[in-house]
């Protein structure tokens, strides 16, 4: 009866595709569901504060211009990764992320822990022209985010859309935040956002 049973849902195609089907999404949802009540994975890292208006502006350039096409920021738990990069990646650094920048290629390294490695002379020049520091970088110049200027108008309704995603951004920050803006260029904010990343985890050095 065995032999026969398996044998009769292999020879009915629609039968072992909806077997398939339901094998992958019970053990999907035995897998995923929980992860929405660890705090863990729903709590932020001690420490972590939402985007300032600055740094909000800049992760809008990172994504725009593509950098996450290149570069990842997630430092798997094994030791090549943490020797290199610093401490391993957790969910609670990215519970004000909208959408998270994990990423899996790498041409250039991973920027999970960029923050703080580098000055911010080091990455004005590191994003005119890669080869004035890195000689074999094949990273493209991005010299025009140096003279573009940021509207400030733009940032209050990504504020809004932010705290209807669920990030705790205050009235008062949401209002404050146009003038926080006010001439500061396209570089000054990839900057900012760059220099926060990984931060709220001390890195091995």
């Amino acid at each position: 009866m065995k032999n026969f049973t398996h044998e009769w849902i292999e020879k009915s195609p629609w039968l072992l595709i909806g077997l398939v089907l339901l094998v992958i999404s019970v053990g999907g949802l035995v897998e995923i569901v929980p992860l929405f009540f660890q705090k863990s994975t729903t709590e932020p890292v001690a420490g972590l504060q939402p985007y300032s208006p600055l740094r909000l502006a800049g992760r809008d350039i990172y994504i725009r211009e593509g950098c996450y096409n290149c570069h990842s920021q997630m430092i798997r738990p094994l030791r090549a990764e943490t020797e290199r990069y610093g401490h391993y990646s957790v969910a609670g650094e990215f519970v004000y992320d909208h959408p998270f920048q994990w990423g899996s290629k790498r041409t250039g390294p991973d920027l999970a822990r960029v923050g703080g490695r580098y000055s911010d002379e080091w990455h004005r020049t590191h994003l005119d022209n890669p080869r004035d520091l890195v000689p074999e970088s094949n990273m493209p110049g991005y010299p025009w985010l140096a003279n573009t200027m940021i509207d400030p108008a733009t940032i209050v309704p990504k504020l809004r859309v932010m705290q209807m995603l669920g990030v705790p951004y205050s009235e008062q920050q949401v209002k404050s935040a146009p003038s926080e803006l006010a001439g500061k260029t396209e570089q000054d904010a990839l900057v900012a956002y760059l220099q926060g990343l990984g931060t709220q985890i001390k890195t091995r050095n």
